[in-house]
């Protein structure tokens, strides 16, 4: 018989997402009348910016006409659009990013996973905790995290991060060779400042660290004193891997787009100790096994960068934001912590009465019909707390803080 990836079979047979999803679904059944409001899992409710929209609609007839049909396009993505990334979103901040350090892809989800593939098994890794699943998960499959003990994998460095230390990551007593950082953060919403951050890419630096920067959701950042991006931080291009998305920011969870930036300074070593640059081998990564986001998406996301596609995301975000005061605003009203909410479209919060993250989820969704997500669902540091998105409307917002400070808890 042919054989499996062992790793694999170490992982937890449910993924956080699905168990809610079953739970949810059973509780319908048994409650078919019952008016549900999903503030789970982080996807979007406003529809795709009309800038992008037109874009599209360009984009499909371009491929109708044979003189501008589009087949395989490159790997890298297209220059139209990755000039546009370079401008916008690095160069209009006074960062240096060449388009040949930036990889279109179908989403950050997919990169964060995917970067794992030039990188080798023997490394440590280490995460913030808690954390998005997939940074886990994904290293458990491809061998690096040892073992599982039901809370802990035994080669992974987890970092807590709780009300207690103000959710602001200690430098970690073992070193890691790859450091995992989410910032504004995914579960909790929290930020660090600059400062902050360069504490980290200057361990980095001293031990020869790599740090995988999630910058997801940056365009959420109200703050001064929040980076948008690692490479504000001097030396970050020696060290750091940013990855970016478009699904928050403009809609494009269905769509599917993000990037990854892989700055052409940034080395590691062999298994002889020999410098590799890393941006070579992501470019040799993408061309084998990936064919390029398509002509299409690349269009759409491109329109996000003129004047009405960001007056447009503006407004998108706006409204998120406005969600994320009401939760915060009525959360505390009842007495609950709460945290983020300020800087990105999550709400963090202790849940209450000593409740752990399931009962507090069973008791909202049976009593309030409101969905969130189990912050042990994140690591171990995430038990007793829990997560609400700010991505409903306005409408289903205002009804879902009107649910749960009526529970009086």
């Amino acid at each position: 018989m042919f054989k499996v990836n062992d790793n694999y079979c170490k992982l937890p047979a449910t993924y956080l997402f699905t168990e809610i999803a079953r739970r949810v679904n059973t509780f319908q059944q048994e409650n078919p009348d019952a008016k549900i409001i999903r503030m789970g899992i982080g996807d979007v409710t406003r529809p795709i910016i009309p800038a992008s929209i037109d874009a599209l609609h360009n984009a499909v007839d371009d491929q109708a006409d044979s003189s501008t049909f589009h087949g395989y396009g490159p790997e890298q993505g297209y220059d139209f659009l990755r000039s546009r990334i370079a401008e916008c979103d690095y160069a209009k901040r006074g960062i240096h990013v060449d388009i040949n350090e930036i990889f279109v892809s179908d989403g950050a989800k997919s990169d964060t996973g995917n970067i794992g593939d030039i990188l080798s098994i023997d490394n440590i890794v280490a995460v913030t905790d808690p954390v998005y699943p997939v940074y886990v998960d994904t290293n458990v499959m491809a061998g690096r995290a040892g073992d599982f003990d039901g809370q802990h994998w035994s080669n992974i460095v987890y970092i807590p991060c709780t009300a207690e230390n103000s959710f602001i990551p200690s430098l970690p007593e073992r070193r890691p060779d790859i450091i995992y950082l989410c910032y504004p953060n995914n579960p909790t919403g929290t930020t660090l400042t600059r400062d902050q951050l360069k504490v980290w890419v200057d361990y980095a630096r001293a031990n020869g660290s790599l740090i995988l920067f999630d910058s997801a959701y940056e365009a959420y950042i109200r703050e001064e004193n929040v980076p948008h991006s690692i490479y504000e931080i001097e030396g970050a291009r020696e060290v750091a891997i940013e990855f970016r998305s478009f699904s928050k920011t403009a809609g494009f969870t269905g769509l599917r787009c993000g990037y990854v930036v892989v700055p052409k300074e940034l080395k590691g070593v062999d298994a002889n100790g020999n410098d590799v640059y890393l941006n070579p081998p992501l470019n040799r990564r993408q061309t084998t096994k990936f064919n390029g986001a398509s002509y299409l998406v690349q269009r759409g996301a491109a329109a996000i960068y003129t004047s009405r596609g960001q007056e447009q995301i503006k407004a998108t975000i706006d409204y998120y934001m406005k969600n994320a005061s009401m939760l915060l605003d009525g959360l505390k009203s009842i007495g609950i912590e709460a945290f983020g909410g300020v800087n990105a479209p999550y709400v963090w919060l202790k849940t209450p009465s000593g409740l752990s993250s399931w009962e507090f989820f069973d008791k909202l969704l049976r009593d309030a019909k409101v969905v969130g997500t189990p912050g042990v669902g994140f690591g171990p540091s995430g038990e007793g707390y829990f997560r609400l998105t700010a991505f409903s409307s306005h409408e289903a917002t205002s009804e879902a803080v009107e649910r749960i400070t009526a529970l009086k808890i």
